[in-house]
């Protein structure tokens, strides 16, 4: 029987083999690429593909060797599409990507909206990113937001994506997949809750606390200490600070943040109520125009996929083969569809790298109703 090391030895000469054997092989995949460039042929040919799998799978003993050499295939055959998509790149094939790049969002002469109320964090939000003299109007949902700009009411919309505790705004996703409206710009603002009343008010005076069930969820730890008082869920942090000032109930206190409170002349009997300090939400800035910044560093797309094995593998591996780093991924039902999902995925880049516009190729030939949502 042959020692350890001799067996290595053979195994290495396979690999010498095989080495060169996926060089040739990859030379005649440029040629076919070259070829499909030339005729205006599609690179990824599913049924081809099938075949092929069928073919290898039927020339090995075993089982174990069947999926394997299938799985082997399956990786050959897709660097063999990311070689001719990058062919196709190179030939202008791609086509132009129907953004304009801008130097600036002059949001000096813009109109902007937000959704909730006088002093919800999403007008916090609004001003942090384009000053507190911006010229604003608020609406009172998401979509209301998202209508606003599809019909030119307003330029721009400052709207919640993402919370560091609560996690992704399912209903943001599903807008963005429904309105042709692009994401441009996005800021980060601290959530700090506080307990606030009106002026005079004691702890001892409070039976009632309003928020927004999110809020209140957050700041459990403090309301627990507080079982007495009973807690009221309302659209949003804002409308509940708006709600103590309209009543006058010394008995009802808002979970609300410091600027709501400072709006509507509240004060503010605890600060930082948060059970986790690092709280944070993300807001993204949208408008109804496909434009990118030139110096955007992210890029937010959605896509379908065939409900089949590995579909979400092969299309993963299009960031990992052009050097791209994927910062998020999250699916969402699709209508009508049980069981079958949209992926919405944000990775790092501009829509005028190389590797992004390959990537892209990629993935639209690879994928069903890939839509950019934005660069930003």
């Amino acid at each position: 029987m042959a020692t350890l090391e001799e067996l290595r030895v053979q195994l290495d000469q396979v690999d010498d083999q095989i080495v060169a054997l996926y060089e040739k092989r990859m030379e005649l995949c440029g040629e076919v690429g070259q070829y499909k460039v030339k005729n205006g042929r599609k690179v990824f040919d599913k049924q081809r593909e099938k075949e092929k799998l069928a073919a290898v799978a039927s020339k090995v003993s075993s089982d174990f060797n069947k999926k394997g050499i299938q799985e082997l295939y399956e990786q050959l055959m897709s660097m063999s599409r990311k070689l001719q998509y990058q062919l196709l790149v190179d030939a202008g094939a791609l086509g132009r990507l129907p953004f304009i790049q801008i130097d600036t969002l002059h949001a000096e002469s813009a109109r902007i909206v937000f959704p909730g109320t006088e002093g919800a964090y999403s007008q916090a939000a609004m001003e942090y990113y384009f000053g507190k003299d911006c010229n604003s109007f608020y609406v009172r949902s998401f979509r209301d937001a998202m209508e606003a700009i599809e019909e030119g009411a307003a330029d721009y919309a400052v709207l919640p994506i993402e919370n560091s505790t609560a996690g992704a705004v399912d209903e943001m996703y599903d807008l963005l997949d429904e309105f042709e409206n692009y994401i441009v710009g996005e800021t980060i603002i601290p959530i700090t809750h506080t307990l606030s009343a009106l002026p005079g008010t004691k702890l001892s005076d409070i039976k009632r606390v309003y928020s927004k069930g999110v809020a209140l969820m957050q700041a459990s730890h403090f309301l627990e200490d507080h079982p007495e008082w009973q807690q009221i869920s309302v659209v949003n942090t804002a409308i509940a600070a708006k709600k103590i000032v309209e009543e006058k109930d010394p008995a009802q206190a808002a979970v609300c943040s410091a600027y709501a409170a400072d709006v509507y002349g509240l004060e503010v009997l605890e600060d930082n109520i948060n059970d986790n300090n690092s709280n944070s939400t993300r807001f993204i800035v949208v408008t109804n125009q496909k434009v990118f910044l030139k110096d955007a560093k992210k890029i937010s797309i959605c896509l379908e996929l065939p409900h089949e094995s590995g579909s979400l593998y092969h299309i993963l591996s299009h960031f990992i083969y052009n050097d791209l780093n994927m910062t998020k991924i999250e699916s969402r039902p699709i209508e009508g569809k049980n069981w079958e999902y949209r992926f919405f995925i944000d990775f790092e880049g501009n829509l005028g790298d190389a590797a992004v516009k390959n990537a892209l190729r990629g993935l639209r030939e690879e994928s069903r109703n890939l839509k950019i949502l934005g660069n930003y």
